[in-house]
């Protein structure tokens, strides 16, 4: 049975096999010319399609989970962490993280990599066969305040059940409504009993959460279905936004007033003059009235426009030495 090119073009566009259509007549040719066989031709045929159908379904789920950018934990500098490293994330990196409905909260500071790495586990799971979906927690709070005063809370909410892993970054760093707890304890309540993975990041202290969400009894309930299969991570170190700067912490007094510097000059070459120390000058009068017959008397007299100026008295030593003589 012979087909024409356009014939099989048109078979493998039924069958949705997209890659093969495109790779089909160069692996022809290059079976041919290197002798393989039915099966060696078969099997990478089928192989390319595959690894094809793979690379479109990772780029697909990663456009729909909304990350902010793409990380893997393999672009995670762990040498700035002391308190985390790759072992202590263990199964968040696999797929019973998902399957089990694990979650985590990974909290510290700005700039420690805590939305990296929050992407970095969602990412896996993508690869590791799940969805998931990237939400800071002011978006989340807004849109389903606004979807209860609409009354259409229950159908906003499957738009957060459904991903198998959903990130809720940035819990604690804006100023939420007074029904910010109640929104967010839907979501977490919800998810907990359908054991669905979520990952948490936060600048804020685990007891500061009933400050922030504006309610301490639903910020417990929260944390607590939370934690049940979950785990607290502390990530620590420099900023890494800042750390080009050499600074721990930016907000420190030092970095709020760094010595001035240009051009590695560790101190500016012509400094400001200081301050004047009242205690430290006299004026014209004081100096002629203490010394009525000092020949320098003669010298302070030649320019009236002396008296709009105060003389310290070291420069008033090293020239006029016989004023501190009595002379």
């Amino acid at each position: 049975m012979t087909l024409s090119d356009q014939a099989l073009d048109a078979l493998l566009k039924r069958l949705h096999l997209a890659n093969t259509r495109r790779a089909w007549r160069e692996l022809t040719r290059r079976a041919e010319h290197e002798d393989w066989s039915y099966r060696d031709f078969l099997a990478l045929l089928v192989s390319e399609e595959i690894a094809q159908r793979q690379q479109t379904r990772l780029a697909r789920l990663v456009r729909r989970a909304h990350f902010p950018f793409l990380k893997t934990i393999d672009d995670f500098n762990f040498l700035h962490q002391s308190t985390v490293r790759l072992a202590l994330l263990g199964s968040a990196l696999g797929a019973e993280f998902v399957t089990d409905g694990q979650c985590l909260i990974l909290s510290g500071k700005p700039g420690r990599g805590k939305t990296h790495l929050a992407v970095a586990v969602a990412y896996r799971a993508i690869q590791n066969g799940f969805d998931a979906l990237f939400v800071t927690a002011a978006e989340l709070i807004d849109h389903l305040s606004a979807a209860f005063r609409a009354g259409r809370l229950a159908e906003m909410l499957a738009m957060y059940l459904d991903p198998d892993v959903l990130i809720v970054d940035e819990v604690g760093y804006l100023t939420y409504g007074t029904d910010a707890a109640n929104m967010l304890f839907h979501v977490v309540n919800d998810r907990h009993r359908k054991k669905r993975a979520m990952i948490f990041t936060t600048n804020k202290a685990l007891t500061a959460w009933g400050r922030v969400l504006h309610d301490d009894d639903l910020a417990h309930a929260i944390i607590d279905r939370i934690l049940e299969r979950g785990r607290l991570l502390m990530l620590d170190g420099p900023s890494m936004r800042t750390k080009h700067l050499g600074l721990d912490d930016p907000t420190s007094s030092e970095a709020s007033n760094p010595p001035a510097r240009i051009s590695g000059i560790q101190q500016p070459e012509f400094p400001e003059p200081t301050r004047r120390d009242e205690t430290n000058l006299f004026d014209r009068n004081c100096l002629l009235s203490c010394f009525p017959r000092s020949p320098a008397k003669q010298c302070l007299n030649l320019s009236p426009s002396l008296d709009q100026l105060a003389i310290n008295t070291h420069v008033v030593g090293i020239l006029f030495p016989e004023l501190l003589d009595g002379g």
